[in-house]
């Protein structure tokens, strides 16, 4: 299953290990699910993981997004006519419009307004968990 991460969720995953958001991480670890992204969404992990305020070990996080690239998919896109609240978040959208992915899941469900999810399932970590499961 194809599935898009918004940055948070990746912060999340790292700072609390035994959460949600990292047990989202080890279906991408463990090949249930595939990640999609682009260069925008790459860069922004790199960016956001390598910011002091988190002092998150450098080699580690190079690790992590090694292995996410390696392991993932990735995906040509087009921009999409949206004006979410954050348009920062526009990639994620498009990226899985564009990889056709089952599951947009996010921190930040309002960031994502309903009419304008383009019929992608966005949702929280334990929504995806849940999801999975049955």
């Amino acid at each position: 299953m194809n599935i898009v991460l918004d940055t948070n969720v990746l912060v999340s995953a790292i700072l609390s290990p035994h959460g949600s958001p990292a047990a989202v991480l080890r279906t991408l670890l463990t090949e249930r699910a595939r990640l999609c992204f682009d260069e925008r969404i790459l860069s922004e992990y790199r960016t956001v993981l390598s910011r002091d305020k988190f002092a998150f070990d450098r080699t580690l996080v190079e690790k992590l997004l090694g292995f996410l690239e390696g392991a993932g998919f990735p995906i040509p896109t087009e921009p999409l006519d949206l004006s979410l609240p954050d348009p920062q978040d526009q990639m994620f959208i498009e990226v899985a419009v564009f990889s056709k992915a089952e599951f947009l899941v996010t921190g930040n469900l309002r960031h994502f307004p309903k009419s304008m999810r383009e019929r992608i399932a966005v949702v929280s970590p334990r929504e995806f968990l849940e999801a999975i499961i049955q």
